[in-house]
């Protein structure tokens, strides 16, 4: 009788034992993160990047230039390419004013897409030279391909970055060519509007004697002499019809906005900024929600 008494008390306890053990393995067999080999969490393979190369953007403009930095960093920040890293800065000289000094602080400290050059600004007197020669010491990186691009330009980076895929990722001078009506891209120089050069030709500049004593002069053209005169951009390719200057502002560069459009210059005006935005319909990724309304 104590023998059958044992065994009674000890049922509520062996039953509590293989409701656990009961428990524990149907977590083990069902649970679908869990490997029946090692018992270890089976990673999520990551799809293999398609970025192929970089892009530095340089928008050469001036520091009181508030609204207009404001207006494209949302521009460009709603731009990007799956087959290049794209990243647009600010470029302009030396600080003159207390205030630049404050607002252009809180806007490095938000945004870190300003370079500050060691030169007094100015548009034909050294700033471009200044620009290109100074990347290889001022960035912690290198770039596949470095652009300089004006402040009234509208750039696709998606469609740059395309039209970039097939060229050379060495010695290539890339814009639209001057004179307006010639398709040769080594009849003379690329238009400042947005031109673009590999990283061994920003090397180049940096290092050579020939663009270090020829800075002062209209800059697009100055850095088409050097690269003739130095024997340098082998390959070279004006992106044209798309890349032009806004309908009817500029003769010959000028024409219709297109949908192959790479860039748009000589946007002077927000009615020409909204004319552009409206023909790409680059709002289109807007999800409606209840919290606004846009007709």
């Amino acid at each position: 009788m104590p023998r059958r008494r044992l065994i009674l008390a000890a049922l509520p306890s062996l039953s509590i034992l293989l409701f656990i053990f009961f428990v524990l393995f149907n977590i083990h067999v069902k649970s679908p993160r869990v490997s029946s080999l090692n018992n270890t969490i089976t990673p999520r393979e990551k799809p293999p990047s398609q970025v192929q190369f970089s892009i530095l953007v340089g928008i050469l403009t001036r520091p009181d230039k508030y609204d207009k930095r404001h207006f494209l960093r949302l521009v460009y920040g709603i731009q990007s390419s799956p087959i290049a890293s794209i990243d647009v800065k600010f470029i302009f000289c030396n600080l003159t004013k207390d205030e630049q000094r404050i607002f252009i602080a809180l806007e490095i400290l938000r945004f870190n897409d300003i370079i500050i050059l060691n030169c007094s600004e100015n548009m034909n007197s050294g700033k471009t030279y200044t620009y290109f020669s100074s990347l290889p010491r001022v960035l912690s990186q290198r770039y596949d391909y470095v652009m300089k691009a004006d402040d009234d330009v509208f750039i696709r980076l998606p469609q740059l970055a395309l039209s970039l895929e097939p060229l050379p990722r060495l010695d290539l001078y890339y814009g639209f060519v001057i004179p307006c009506a010639s398709m040769n891209p080594f009849v003379d120089y690329m238009s400042g509007m947005g031109f673009l050069l590999s990283w061994d030709l920003v090397e180049w500049i940096g290092n050579s004697y020939i663009p270090g004593n020829d800075t002062y002069g209209p800059e697009d053209k100055l850095v088409g002499r050097w690269l003739n005169t130095g024997d340098k951009a082998k390959n070279r390719f004006s992106n044209k019809p798309a890349m032009y200057d806004y309908p009817g502002t500029n003769g010959r560069c000028s024409h219709e906005l297109i949908p192959e459009t790479v860039a748009v210059h000589r946007l002077k005006r927000w009615d020409q900024w909204l004319h552009v935005l409206n023909f790409f319909n680059v709002t289109r990724e807007l999800k409606l929600t209840n919290l606004y309304s846009i007709d």
